[in-house]
């Protein structure tokens, strides 16, 4: 299962450029991607197209880097729904992101358990 949700190839060389740093960086993904969806949340909520595609942007690319596959596709399907504006969409696609990211964060805080 965690296969298809963390490239461990990704996690691999992370730990491998980052070394001692890597547990600090799995943490700080973690934060800050709890921050990132605030912000789709608070977009959505106010019917923000374009602040909804720039955060959802965001952490596309954030996820794209840490590994996450899936919740980095999820994040680009937000995307171009806010960029064509099809708003209707959107609250499918952000319940989706938060079932995801609550898989990726067991799995990155199980990850990270073995660096204490």
């Amino acid at each position: 299962m965690s296969d298809s949700h963390l490239d461990q190839s990704v996690l691999a060389s992370l730990l491998d450029v980052m070394g001692e740093e890597y547990p600090v960086l799995l943490d700080t993904f973690l934060a800050d991607s709890e921050e990132r969806q605030r912000h789709i949340h608070e977009a959505l909520a106010g019917e923000d197209a374009q602040a909804l595609r720039l955060a959802a942007h965001s952490f596309k690319g954030s996820c794209s880097n840490m590994g996450a596959p899936l919740l980095a596709g999820l994040c680009k399907q937000l995307e171009e729904a806010a960029r064509r504006e099809r708003l209707d969409e959107v609250p499918d696609l952000v319940e989706q992101i938060g079932r995801e990211f609550a898989i990726v964060r067991i799995l990155l805080k199980s990850e990270r358990q073995r660096y204490r």
